[in-house]
Formats: structure tokens, C-alpha cells, sequence
């Protein structure tokens, strides 16, 4: 969501703000704005857009100052305008936030009626006039900040900066991430370590509750009980340079190339030399768990009902996977011997901490299967799997999604082995399976031509149903989530056996029906699927394998043969045709394929 940067430097922090605000621009937002202390003046500069439209404003405005805070805005309360957009200001105090101040609305309306005047529709400005309150009673800015985070409710991180305060900012943490980076004689705060990587690479995370006391002579941190706290400085590995596209229109084009390498690097992480599965942490003790509570967001939620048919199949455990913003709110029994299992590619999605948080103490043990190793996610489970996927810059999730898959497909052989279900031999052989994926992904980048011409026929569409049987259903759901994310295009994923049950009413000849069927032991059905659809003028794409496309029978719009894959993790392989069709129907329809409107990267908030 909302990205945040604070530079306490020792030269002007404008254009460094600007380039630190770029890093973040994966979060997804829809305005932007920087603050600094010159001279103990406070001034700002604000701009609706893309960064760049701040950055023309600055040429044209210069800002000046060695102290300054920055944000990108993803809207929540009120439009994207100038007015909504941060820092927001009231006289001494500039503030940037991501999250939601739940009582804002009270808190408004007690401040309109001491005379404070509002420019905004947003929550965050009461925060800003907050502390102005405070700061007029005599206070000082620390003691100001902290009479006014006492009086928010809701999920927030927060960044303050005073006028006449030039080597003084206050950070503060509750729901929604934030770090502090240690410098040379300079310091500075972000929300992920990515924005701070080529300031710094000494971090310290705040913990929940946090408050933080940043001065370029260090940082002072502060419990949600105003105790000082030890925090410890960590050493981040993230790449210093900017991430680029290297030669691809969209990034989302370059990371769902780097798929076959990414996901072999994965496996090859994980793997022994023996052949061994290789859990950090002492590994999961499946002999001991009973059944599987996965919980997750979104894509990552799709990753988990995949891997629900390949634990219940390959292990013989009960998987339970829950919609985490359902299941915090759902208060369900954790039943003694419950491994609970929470997917993010960020480790901050906001629903899914919660979730953890709710079964942290009555589950047997806490796992995680996230893309940034030092997240909260990952910093509170009992066992964090890093997915080592490489940042991912697209908003839609591609690489991080496959290498998810690949990870818990592990996870998955290492229970079926662990409780005797699969002998040697068939672990071995579906291990196998597994390590040949990076070569059968490449096979099936050379698709990528035929998909384009595809795609030019599917941009036109306003409609389109995916269908899927087994673990194709998930995947069937996956495409029809990144078709509707970054073409706009309308489009919905059902299990084939569903068709007849109310689906079917859709169908007709402007209304493609995309049918993600490998030849497997359950193909035979889906072409029976296949063919209600074109008895009633529908047109099919499948896109199946060389024997499928073989016996599909006539009639079948348009078919893309991926190469062969052992049907326990076909899902893998699938996954990017799927992700190949959003994306050349997305360039076709000349959408904002890595930044689409309206959604964000990293779900901070509920």
C-alpha cells in the first residue's frame, strides 16, 4: 500500500526522497509528496500521479532542506488529489502515514470544534492537527507525538516531522510496517527495507507498538508501553541499484520469464545433495500434526488450495485453507496437532499477521512461506520458508506465485515421506517431478508467440470464464485473477464439474472459455466440460498438451499445447500460460500492466 521514507541527511534530501519514493512505487499509489525542514521552515510538495509528476513540480519548485519525510499514496480516505495527498501539514508538524485511523471521524469533529480548519477528505491530516493541539499546549514534539498516538485507534505507521526540528523525526509502528536504517552521520526511516537499500544496509525493524526517537546520532526505541527497548540492527542483503527491466517493456514480462531460474533456485535451496528435502530450523515434525490450517491473501490464497490437493493426495493430511481476512474475524477452533501455515509474498499482508497472530499459542507450530525473509510474517513464526523469488516489482504476482507453488509442493513430499505414505522409490520419483520444472517452464516460454495472437482475440472479449478440475481448479481461479487484475476484463474461474450448476447460463459465442486441462486421469471429463460449452456456441481455448490437444475432438476455438508434465504438479507448469494470456491481453488492451488501476502490491491494511 502507502509507501513511507524519512532522510535525517548531511546534503539536500529532495531528490534522494524522490529516488527512495521510486523504490516503493511497486506498492501501487495514486499520489505522491515530500516534506523538509530548511532553516527551520516546514515546506512540502505534492503531486497526483506517477512520480514523475513530483518530480517535474520540483524542477519547477525546488525544495531545499537536509531533513525531510516522503510518501506515495494509495487512497483510502478520499480521492486521489493534491489536497488528499501527503505529507499533511497543520502549521509546525508535516505527517506521512499508511494504514487506517479508525476514530478519525471523532477525532475530527473535536478538533473542527476547537477551530482547527481541515484541507483534506483523509484520516491522516486529523493526525497532523492532533499534534498541533499538543505542540500549542507547550509540549514538545516527542511528548506531543506521543499524546497523540494515545489517542488513535486503528492500524497505522507514522511518520512526524516539526518545524524548527531539523535533526528530529518520530516514527511510530502499529499494524503496518516500518524501519529504521542506521547511516554515517545520517539516519533513515522506510517502510521495507527495499526504499532504504541503497542508503544503508543496517536495519532495525520496529516491533509492534514501537515508537521510535530518530536523531542523525541514532535511534531511540520505545515499547507500547514507553519503555526503552533494544532492537537489534540487522544486516539486509537487498540489492543496493535500482531494480530495472533489463531490456522488457513491463516488468511483469521480465519476472514471469525469470520463472525457470528462479524456481530451480528455489529447489535447488531445499534440496540436498543427497536428494534429501532440507528444512532450516530442525524442519516440521509432520508425525506430529494431525491436520493443516493454510491461510493467506489473494494469489497466495491460491497457492494454498493447490497445495491442499497435493497434501491431502501425496500425505493423507486434512488441509483446511482459509481467506485470512475471514478467518481472523471467524474465531475457529485450532484442534491440537494443527500446523498452521501462512503464505505472502510481502510477509506484511495485514489480514494474514492477523491470522498468525490469532493462532500463535494454540497452534502446534507457526510456519510461514514468504519472499522477504526479515518480514513481520516471517519474523513471527516459528519457522519461515523464503521462497527466494527476487523482488517482485509487478503488482501482479508471477514468479512469486510458482515459486510458492514450488516450495510447498516440498513441504508437501517431505510430510507424505515423513508419515510413510510415499516409499523411496515414488519420492524419489516425484522429486524428480519437481527438479525438472525450470527446463518444462522454458518449453513453455516458447509458447509465448502463439499466446500473443491469442491474446488479440481475448482483448476483445468483456467476459471470460476459466474452468479447471482438481488442481487445475485453483489455477483456473489464478488466471481469471490476473486477467481481471491488468486487463480490466471481466473473468471468472470454476470448477468444471460446476458448469451446469449456474455458470452455464453465461455462455455464448462472445463469451471465450478458457479450459486449463493437462491429460490426465481426469481429462476425459473435462472434454464432456468442453463440449456443453460449444453445443451452446461457446468458444473454448484449451490449453492442454500434446495428447490432449489430440483428443479434444473438433469444434475447439483456439488450443495452446504446453509440453508434458507429470500431473502431481502440472499447476506449476500452467500457471505461466495463464500468466502469458493477462499479460499479452493486457498489452493489447493498453492497460498499465505493473501498476493496474486501483490495486497495490502489499495489502498493509484491511
Amino acid at each position: 500500500m502507502c509507501g513511507i521514507v524519512g532522510i535525517l541527511g548531511d546534503h539536500e534530501v529532495a531528490p534522494i526522497l524522490v529516488e527512495a519514493l521510486r523504490r516503493l512505487e511497486y506498492r501501487g499509489y495514486d499520489s505522491a509528496g515530500i516534506a523538509t525542514v530548511n532553516a527551520g521552515k516546514l515546506d512540502r510538495r505534492r503531486a497526483v500521479g506517477k512520480l514523475v509528476s513530483l518530480s517535474d513540480l520540483l524542477v519547477h519548485d525546488p525544495l531545499a532542506g537536509k531533513s525531510g519525510i516522503g510518501h506515495t499514496r494509495w487512497a483510502t480516505h478520499g480521492a486521489p488529489t493534491v489536497a488528499n495527498a501527503h505529507p499533511h501539514r497543520a502549521r509546525r508538524v508535516a505527517v506521512v502515514h499508511n494504514g487506517i485511523i479508525e476514530n478519525f471521524r471523532t477525532l475530527r469533529d473535536e478538533l473542527v470544534a476547537q477551530g482547527a480548519g481541515f484541507e483534506s477528505d483523509t484520516d491522516t491530516e486529523t493526525v497532523a492537527h492532533l499534534a498541533q493541539v499538543f505542540l500549542d499546549q507547550g509540549l514538545a514534539p516527542r511528548e506531543a507525538a506521543e499524546r497523540t498516538l494515545e489517542r488513535l485507534e486503528g492500524a497505522f505507521a507514522l511518520l512526524f516531522l516539526f518545524e524548527g526540528e531539523d535533526d528530529l523525526m518520530i516514527a511510530a509502528r502499529k499494524g503496518s510496517p516500518l524501519a529504521v536504517g542506521h547511516g554515517e552521520g545520517e539516519m533513515f526511516v522506510g517502510s521495507d527495507a527495499i526504499a532504504l537499500a541503497p542508503l544503508t544496509h543496517r536495519i532495525t525493524y520496529l516491533e509492534e507498538g514501537d515508537r521510535a526517537i530518530v536523531t542523525r546520532a541514532g535511534a531511540q526505541f520505545f515499547d507500547d508501553q514507553g519503555r526503552p527497548a533494544n532492537r537489534e540492527i540487522r544486516t539486509i542483503e537487498i540489492g543496493a541499484t535500482r531494480v530495472e527491466k533489463a531490456g522488457y517493456k513491463h516488468f511483469m514480462a521480465k519476472e514471469i520469464a525469470e520463472q525457470p531460474s528462479v524456481i530451480g533456485n528455489a529447489l535447488r535451496h531445499y534440496i540436498g545433495e543427497s536428494g534429501e528435502i532440507v528444512l532450516p530450523g530442525g524442519g516440521i515434525d509432520f508425525t506430529r500434526v494431525s491436520r493443516l490450517t493454510m491461510v493467506a491473501c489473494g494469489t497466495a490464497y491460491l497457492a494454498c488450495m493447490t497445495t491442499k490437493y497435493w497434501i491431502e493426495q501425496l500425505a493423507g493430511l486434512p488441509v483446511d485453507v482459509d481467506i485470512a481476512s475471514e478467518f481472523r474475524y471467524r474465531d475457529p477452533p485450532i484442534p491440537e496437532g494443527t500446523l498452521a501455515v501462512f503464505v505472502s509474498q510481502s510477509g506484511e499482508t495485514a489480514d494474514t499477521l492477523a491470522a498468525l497472530r490469532y493462532c500463535a499459542g494454540k497452534a502446534q507450530r507457526i510456519v510461514s512461506v514468504v519472499n522477504v525473509a526479515e518480514s513481520s510474517i516471517a519474523r513471527e513464526s516459528d519457522l519461515a520458508l523464503p521462497i527466494l523469488a527476487g523482488a517482485e516489482i509487478s503488482v501482479a504476482s508471477t514468479k512469486g506465485f510458482t515459486c510458492q507453488l514450488a516450495v510447498l509442493a516440498l513441504i508437501a513430499l517431505e510430510a507424505a515421506r515423513q508419515r510413510g505414505v510415499l516409499d523411496a522409490a515414488s519420492f524419489g520419483r516425484h522429486l524428480e517431478d519437481l527438479r525438472s520444472m525450470p527446463g518444462r517452464l522454458n518449453a513453455a516460454l516458447a509458447t509465448e508467440p502463439r499466446v500473443k495472437t491469442i491474446a488479440r482475440h481475448l482483448a476483445e472479449a468483456t467476459d471470460v470464464l476459466f474452468l479447471g478440475r482438481g488442481a487445475m481448479y485453483p489455477l483456473a481461479l489464478e488466471g481469471a485473477l490476473k486477467l481481471k487484475e491488468i486487463s480490466y476484463i471481466h473473468a471468472e474461474g470454476y470448477a468444471s464439474g460446476e458448469l451446469k450448476h449456474g455458470p452455464i447460463a453465461l455462455v455464448d459465442k462472445t463469451v471465450p472459455v478458457i479450459v486449463m486441462a493437462p491429460h490426465d486421469r481426469l481429462f476425459d471429463k473435462t472434454v464432456s466440460n468442453m463440449q456443453e460449452v460449444m453445443a451452446r456456441g461457446g468458444k473454448v481455448l484449451l490449453v492442454t498438451d500434446a495428447r490432449g490437444a489430440a483428443e479434444a475432438g473438433h469444434g475447439v476455438w483456439q488450443t495452446l499445447v504446453m509440453p508434458e508434465v507429470p500431473e502431481s504438479f502440472a499447476p506449476i507448469l500452467y500457471a505461466l500460460p495463464a500468466q502469458l494470456l493477462a499479460y499479452h491481453t493486457a498489452v493489447a488492451k493498453g492497460t498499465d500492466v505493473d501498476q493496474p488501476r486501483n490495486l497495490a502490491k502489499s495489502v498493509t491494511v484491511e
